[in-house]
């Protein structure tokens, strides 16, 4: 007996996933609901849904130090705690700064979960979909490259994935924020709908409307195990009900329903093995977390899903002779192009005149406000692209109590009732693609596996600092067209990074010159690798990405299956 083919045989597998978030889920589910047996890979340990959510339904008193971290859990959140959101309820999601470590050649915000189901478990699920202002924009003004597909060409995935992972939401008939399938939407409250009326009567053109979420507003007939949203605004726990669309109780349950995925936890994918005889990759190398052995797995399809760096990571540490500086790195476009999208400028204002209305539930979700810049008549000549806006209307709670003077009786009844109204709201503006923000690999400084680690190289330029002002402004100006008091503009600066929307490193594109991957996600140099996470992405535009990872995700798997049948990935 030869033990070698025998153990190889084993590990091999019809495909091969790297990576259980938004993503990687996705690349699961469709491929083994193909028919494929599949190996997915998760660096991080096993999270299962519900099981696995200790704080899930806990009241704010059962949280220790008034759900703060203490100064010494602090020390390992160091670049985690930069968002304002790691807390004694969540921290179980962060990944541990000080065993992850980077170079931030430039200040880098590099927000990680490494956990089965990755950050679909902690992601804001603002979901929409990109537009030809999007697709063509490269091609128009000049940076970057051209995308290589159209709206045309992820429209029907569009609709596949929404109708699936279900999103809430109002048509309003924009082209460039195309409307998709959508599930009842959560209402406007009474100031956000008066806010509505008068941007619209004061800035023709101007749409408010309710947040597009992947959040459950009715039943979806296809998983009844998935319930409606409650309304808690927990959501960074993990939802019990699975209220909210996450790997871990949407793509995951259904890909294991099929028999044909072996998932494996503590699984940390270093590098792709590239077969210098037969001209193609085969597997996977994989160091595991709890045993440090090395073992090698072996498909004829790799889906790298392992998070925009994550996946440039294992492509960069991919060498052989034939790509001596990365798996399909001819184009020398892996790891530059690194986007974001800045956000954290914008304005506030106190509201008068409602004090006899309130809101039921906490709405977890807010207004949109879609771009409306270098859009029809509301061009700029000081930058190219635009942004939009996302924020909400609210009645301060109890909690205003902390510095109230009264006690006793008194305090008691103040606290009873609800305080001012107050609205605000923060753009998020897109970030063009510059070949000079960058990731490299660091093979000087180690992790605590001994593998490299990454230089993250990246700034803001002025089209984004220009934005940045328009931004604020433009807030202001639409509160105080409104008539609300008091408008306080704010622009806290926020590194490339911390808006958590990391694209770009890995770019698809119509020539292997200039770019990484081809139209349909496959490395062009190694066409039976494809990524289909946020590295593949061309431009950011101003949305939020999720939906579009999904939606390349389905639509690569789909022509990745096709073509294994055809025995052209073979």
């Amino acid at each position: 007996m030869n033990l070698n083919i025998d153990a190889k045989k084993e590990n091999t597998f019809d495909a091969i996933v790297v990576g259980t978030g938004i993503s990687g889920g996705w690349a699961a589910k469709e491929l083994t609901e193909k028919g494929l047996k599949t190996l997915v890979l998760e660096r991080g340990r096993a999270v299962k849904h519900v099981t696995d959510y200790p704080t899930m339904t806990k009241d704010p008193w059962q949280l220790p130090n008034a759900n703060k971290l203490s100064f010494e859990e602090m020390k390992f959140y160091p670049v985690q705690s930069r968002t304002n959101w790691v807390n004694q309820a969540n921290k179980h999601w962060w990944v541990k700064d000080t065993e992850n470590p980077y170079t931030e050649v430039k200040p880098f915000d590099w927000i990680r979960g490494y956990h089965e189901g990755g950050r679909s478990i902690m992601w804001g699920k603002q979901t929409y979909r990109l537009s030809d202002l999007d697709f063509e924009a490269n091609a128009i003004d000049g940076h970057g490259v051209d995308w290589p597909i159209r709206y045309k060409d992820l429209s029907p995935w569009y609709d596949y994935v929404e109708s699936y992972i279900g999103v809430s939401g109002r048509a309003e008939g924009l082209a460039h924020l195309p409307d998709g399938k959508f599930l009842p939407p959560m209402d406007l409250n009474c100031v956000e709908e008066a806010f509505r009326d008068k941007v619209a009567e004061k800035f023709g053109g101007r749409k408010i409307t309710i947040g597009r979420v992947a959040h459950l507003t009715a039943a979806l007939a296809h998983d009844p195990s998935r319930g409606i949203c409650q309304s808690r605004n927990m959501c960074d726990r993990g939802c019990p009900y699975g209220a909210y669309f996450s790997s871990n109780a949407s793509t995951l349950p259904a890909a294991a329903k099929t028999g044909n995925m072996t998932l494996r936890p503590h699984s940390i994918v270093h590098s792709i093995i590239y077969d210098e005889t037969q001209g193609k990759a085969v597997g996977v190398k994989v160091l595991d977390a709890e045993t440090k052995e090395e073992i090698d797995f072996f498909a004829n399809v790799i889906f790298l899903n392992a998070s925009t760096l994550g996946s440039t990571h294992i492509l960069l540490n991919s060498t052989s002779g034939r790509f001596p500086n990365g798996l399909g790195n001819g184009s020398d476009q892996l790891g530059r192009n690194l986007m974001d999208h800045q956000y954290r400028a914008g304005a506030s204002a106190s509201v008068e005149g409602f004090e006899d209305k309130y809101y039921i539930g906490r709405r977890p979700n807010g207004i949109y406000i879609p771009r409306f810049r270098n859009v029809g008549k509301e061009k700029r000549g000081d930058y190219v692209r635009g942004f939009g806006y996302q924020g909400g209307a609210s009645r301060e709670g109890w909690s205003r109590g902390v510095k109230e003077m009264t006690i006793g009786e008194d305090l008691k009844q103040s606290l009873e009732a609800p305080g001012p109204w107050s609205i605000g709201m923060t753009g998020f503006g897109e970030c063009l693609p510059y070949a000079d923000n960058r990731v490299t690999l660091n093979k000087d400084r180690l992790d605590i596996y001994d593998l490299p680690t990454l230089n993250v190289d990246a700034e803001w330029k002025q089209n984004e600092k220009t934005m940045r002002k328009d931004m604020k402004d433009s807030a202001a100006e639409m509160l105080e067209a409104a008539g609300f008091k008091n408008v306080h503009t704010f622009d806290n600066p926020n590194n490339i990074g911390l808006g958590i929307h990391e694209m770009g490193t890995a770019r698809m594109g119509k020539d292997a010159k200039t770019s990484v991957l081809n139209k349909w996600n496959q490395v062009h140099e190694a066409p039976n690798v494809f990524v289909t996470d946020g590295a593949a992405m061309t431009s950011s535009a101003c949305q939020n990405p999720s939906l579009t990872y999904m939606a390349l995700t389905a639509r690569a798997a789909d022509y990745a299956v096709n073509e294994l049948k055809k025995g052209n990935l073979k």
